[in-house]
């Protein structure tokens, strides 16, 4: 492999019903910055059928180039004519850094590509750098310059690794929605735009999508709200939470949670904040009976304003918050609530 004849950074651009997913924009984002040290160009690939009126759309967040593989084929996802689809890509193309989202489409094509064309992929990245790897010089062995440096929660998020692939191109790695930011469009800015198609021809491996129910929630999606009021084991009790739920009612805000909350059966997963849940980045985010780990607070650091309510003085959630309050949260909350219903009501009179 002549690692030389791979250039650019590469985002997979994931769509879905020809809308394009915000993750897509995220990774344009982050694959800018990226760019930026390597001197080299965004390309996007945008896989689907009748999906080429979506390039534009890309080029505004920052693609340089878009390369489209459109087919009727690639209607619906099925992993088999997209795995094709993008590692054929990958092959003619050759790309350096190849970015695809974290999302349940994204955990299955990354590494089913990776494989493919015979490279590694790190899955569920919190950070991308460009620098040197080994990251300290080694003795009798060669520090490689611009690699890929993908951080990632290791051991079940007990510990941060940070990891490279100095030896195969191209560099690939999975990216938590929410955890990149995406750049302000750019209205107007155009890419160019690349039509490919390897071909397609059924096999035993494409399978036939019978039906396509689509799940309809009455949640709302914590990385969309814009306050949060969290609860941690601290709570108590599933039962306890309503307290919060009053709290995020006044606020006009959302419930979320902590994995003890949800290991405990307590909430659902899609509740979740931290690393092993999702990335959040409120404008006013409530830390309540949350001691601060370090895989809870990676999850919602980037918050605004973080106000921590605990009785432990010593709780490492203290460290990242902006306010915080020593006390019982069972007294706290509630008059906390009953102090925002109080204020609406005095401004709604008057």
């Amino acid at each position: 492999m002549a690692l030389e004849d791979y250039k650019g950074v590469y985002v997979y651009a994931q769509q879905v019903d020809n809308e394009i997913s915000p993750i897509a924009f995220e990774l344009l984002g982050k694959a800018r910055d990226l760019a930026a040290p390597l001197e080299t160009q965004v390309t996007a690939v945008l896989i689907g059928s009748e999906v080429k009126g979506l390039a534009d759309r890309l080029a505004e967040y920052g693609a340089d180039r878009v390369i489209v593989v459109d087919d009727p084929e690639l209607k619906d996802y099925r992993t088999e004519p997209y795995a094709h689809a993008l590692a054929s890509v990958i092959n003619e193309y050759k790309p350096e850094i190849m970015l695809v989202g974290a999302t349940a489409i994204g955990r299955d094509l990354g590494p089913t590509v990776s494989a493919r064309v015979a490279t590694g992929l790190t899955a569920d990245c919190t950070q991308l750098d460009i620098g040197d790897f080994p990251l300290n010089p080694l003795p009798n062995q060669e520090q490689k310059h611009n690699q890929l440096l993908m951080t990632r929660p290791a051991f079940g998020g007990n510990t941060i690794a940070t990891i490279a692939c100095p030896d195969n191109r191209p560099q690939m790695a999975t990216v938590r929605p929410g955890v990149m930011q995406k750049i302000e469009p750019q209205a107007g800015r155009k890419a160019e735009v690349i039509e490919y198609n390897p071909g397609f021809t059924p096999n035993n491996r494409y399978v036939t999508i019978k039906e396509v129910v689509k799940a309809v929630s009455d949640t709302v999606d914590i990385m969309d709200a814009k306050i949060l009021v969290s609860g941690g084991r601290g709570v108590g009790s599933p039962e306890n939470f309503k307290i919060l739920e009053d709290l995020a009612e006044a606020l006009g805000g959302t419930v979320s949670c902590s994995r003890a909350v949800v290991d405990a059966g307590w909430k659902p997963k899609d509740l979740q904040v931290g690393q092993t849940g999702k990335t959040v980045r409120p404008n006013l985010y409530f830390a309540i009976g949350i001691s601060g780990a370090i895989q809870h607070v990676a999850g919602m650091e980037e918050s605004d304003i973080i106000v921590a309510i605990n009785k432990d003085e010593d709780a490492p959630i203290f460290d990242v918050a902006d306010y915080g309050v020593v006390g019982d949260l069972n007294k706290i909350v509630p008059q906390l609530t009953a102090a925002i219903k109080a204020e609406k009501a005095k401004k709604a009179a008057g």
